[in-house]
């Protein structure tokens, strides 16, 4: 047990709870991608665990925590468990902001090694791609969609668009890209205010669920017609 509690103690971060909860705080006059380039120049080691990722962001909040650990699915890049570890930690993110609780991460997944150069690689090609989606937000827009009672759906939303980013489609074209630009523009519009950008969350978590309904339709429909094609 003082094992669990100290483990605890090392991955919580260190905020207010106002900053737990929103993910805010002063970037000191920078935009959120400029925040998130000068985060991935800091990534020099060979290897990194989820955990030193985490100890970078303990001051910038869980939800650009969320941008970062989702731009890497904006592009077609193999680095071996990254799904596995970056899914686990946005829906833990997402049942800590759910629960308004500290983020506790199991030390498997924690301290499970990602390749830094190919992660760093990969981010660097995902910013231009951020950088053109957070020019669609506006601070204060639609905000009665960012108030008490519509934030609680925001977040169940958001849980479940990390569900799907953990869906077992990862072959699949666009089938973790939709999941994570769903993610993204909750997380923006939560930091920015921005009630149109958590509306087109809304639309990406829609669009995946359709997306993810047809493949399973049509290849449910292949294997009944294979298997009525089965000699009897």
């Amino acid at each position: 047990m003082a094992a669990i509690n100290s483990f605890f103690v090392e991955t919580a971060f260190m905020m207010t709870n106002k900053a737990l909860m929103t993910g805010q705080k002063d970037i000191q006059n920078e935009s959120l991608g400029e925040k998130l380039k000068s985060i991935v120049h800091e990534i020099r080691k060979e290897d990194i665990t989820l955990l030193e990722i985490l100890e970078i962001f303990k001051e910038d909040g869980l939800l650009l925590l969320t941008v970062f650990l989702a731009l890497i699915f904006l592009v077609p890049v193999s680095i071996p468990g990254v799904s596995t570890v970056f899914g686990t930690a946005i829906l833990l993110i997402g049942i800590a902001r759910l629960f308004q609780r500290h983020l506790w991460l199991p030390e498997k997944i924690a301290r499970r090694t990602i390749s830094a150069e190919k992660l760093a690689a990969g981010l660097k090609r995902a910013l231009p791609w951020f950088h053109r989606l957070e020019k669609i937000s506006q601070p204060n827009r639609l905000s009665w969609l960012t108030g008490n009672v519509p934030g609680l759906t925001n977040k169940l939303a958001y849980i479940l668009a990390a569900l799907l980013l953990m869906a077992p489609f990862g072959f699949v074209p666009f089938s973790n890209t939709l999941p994570a630009l769903a993610l993204i523009f909750f997380a923006i519009g939560e930091i920015e205010k921005d009630g149109g950008s958590i509306l087109i969350g809304y639309l990406f978590t829609l669009a995946t669920i359709i997306y993810f309904s047809v493949l399973i339709a049509g290849g449910s429909l292949t294997i009944w017609e294979g298997w009525q094609r089965l000699p009897l």
